[in-house]
């Protein structure tokens, strides 16, 4: 089995500042979206993944983020399961909640 790397918010956040391209994935639910998401960040819901393969590059890092970090590990895990090379896929480490309380303090958290 694939280990799916780990990326920090503050990592995230220097790569962000640094324009190093990526592709910032938001797996959580659209209810959740409407509170708090990261500026950039494509949203689809981790039920719909399979219908948007597609849409989600293979030649550059990914960087999949939910809640807490756990729905977007599955996702990086079916990534793989599917094809995806996880030289190029990380899971930041805990999820948007970890991001508003460490990068972006002022964002809601719920």
């Amino acid at each position: 089995m694939s280990i799916i790397k780990e990326i920090t918010p503050l990592q995230l956040k220097q790569q962000i500042d640094n324009n190093v391209p990526l592709f910032l994935l938001d797996v959580r639910e659209p209810n959740e979206v409407e509170i708090c998401a990261i500026a950039g960040a494509i949203h689809i819901p981790m039920n719909l993944i399979p219908l948007y393969l597609d849409k989600i590059p293979d030649e550059i890092d990914v960087i999949i983020y939910c809640h807490h970090g756990v729905r977007s590990l599955n996702v990086a895990s079916y990534l793989v399961e599917n094809g995806f090379d996880c030289d190029f896929l990380y899971n930041l480490t805990g999820g948007i909640d970890a991001w508003a309380r460490t990068v972006d303090t002022s964002m809601p958290k719920y």
